[in-house]
């Protein structure tokens, strides 16, 4: 279904909260107070066949009882209970649902299966379950049960893991970095890496991609939206279960094998993905490419310690619509402080192929 209905999953007009509970700490309690407190524009409603209101906020029984569809359902209620609720969803017309949900199981005869079925049939995306949720900070959307809403940015995230995605959001806060969305997409029954890949690929509010994955179910689907991606913006990746004990932990995490990670490895590196080894790396790939910014002129410097691959470079440059900067008359006797006597003079920078690191 690749990005059929994800404008309105981003872009939503109206939301609506299933399992919407007044009982504090609770997921449904935490998912309405996030989308009060981002801002949300749209209309809010609540439906709970328990309270008639919530936080001041009218709640009816059933969906049925709302006058129109919501674009996007967030659904906190009870596993046992979210088939039927995708289902009476689908039939009211809602064009996606974020399930926060866990505890509905793996595979055929699952609740998760049942779930998938009843969304299926009307054409209803789902993102999740067990997932954190939803932010989208350009459109004041938090359908999540994150205890800090993100900032407005250009990264896109996209986790397999909730309490990933909340690190990412907790670090991102004291690091000044923001989002233009972030989907933790849990147990994947429906919106996988490839549907969000091929989104966030011609999402103009979107400059990067960062993914953390536990395993691919799709491999064709994933190839073919990750070379599509990573042709128009960086994308980088982390994924676990490098080493076998790792791998059996991720199995039962979201239930799916995690696969051999030197096949990872050669798909990412095909694919033109970027992959990092550990958290660390993440976070200081969405701190460089958090702060890019385009370049304003056409004006290029090149440094090399090989005159062949600047003259290489050069070409290149010129290919691509630039120019070559001409240096200031100051520069070069900035450089000869610091640079080998023999360095080139002019731009090419070519500080020769002896030169030491520093």
């Amino acid at each position: 279904m690749s990005t059929y209905r994800l404008d309105a999953l981003f872009a939503p007009k109206s939301v609506a909260v299933v399992g919407a509970s007044p009982r504090e700490g609770s997921l449904g309690r935490i998912a309405l107070r996030n989308l009060r407190e981002g801002g949300f524009p749209g209309p809010i409603d609540l439906v709970n066949p328990r309270h008639a209101e919530i936080d001041g906020v009218k709640a009816v029984a059933s969906l049925d009882a709302l006058q129109t569809a919501p674009d996007v359902l967030v659904v906190t209620a009870p596993a046992p209970e979210v088939p039927g609720i995708i289902a009476a969803a689908g039939a009211k017309g809602v064009a996606a649902a974020v399930i926060i949900s866990a505890g509905l199981g793996h595979g055929p005869g699952s609740l998760a299966e049942a779930a998938r079925s009843a969304a299926r049939a009307h054409g209803l995306r789902v993102l999740g379950p067990n997932g954190l949720g939803l932010i989208v900070p350009g459109v004041h959307l938090n359908a999540s049960f994150a205890r800090r809403t993100a900032a407005v940015g250009n990264l896109a995230l996209i986790s397999q893991s909730g309490a990933i995605a909340a690190g990412m959001i907790e670090w991102a806060a004291h690091h000044g970095i923001g989002f233009s969305a972030i989907a933790s997409i849990g147990d994947a029954i429906d919106i996988d890496f490839g549907d969000l890949l091929d989104y966030f690929a011609l999402d103009r509010h979107t400059g990067a991609i960062l993914m953390y994955v536990e395993s691919i179910r799709d491999a064709r689907k994933f190839m073919s939206a990750a070379r599509a991606a990573a042709r128009t913006k960086p994308v980088i990746v982390i994924k676990t279960g490098r080493h076998a004990q790792g791998a059996r932990a991720a199995a039962t995490h979201t239930g799916a094998l995690a696969g051999s990670d030197a096949v990872y490895d050669a798909a990412f590196r095909r694919a033109g993905l970027l992959r990092v080894l550990d958290l660390e790396e993440l976070f200081a790939a969405a701190e460089t490419l958090g702060r890019l910014h385009p370049f304003q002129g056409r004006q290029l410097a090149i440094l090399t310690n090989g005159g062949g691959i600047g003259v290489l470079a050069v070409d290149r440059l010129i290919d691509l619509g630039g120019a070559l900067a001409e240096l200031s008359p100051e520069t070069p006797a900035k450089l000869d402080a610091v640079l080998p006597a023999t360095w080139s003079k002019a731009n090419p920078v070519d500080i020769i192929g002896d030169a030491d690191a520093a």
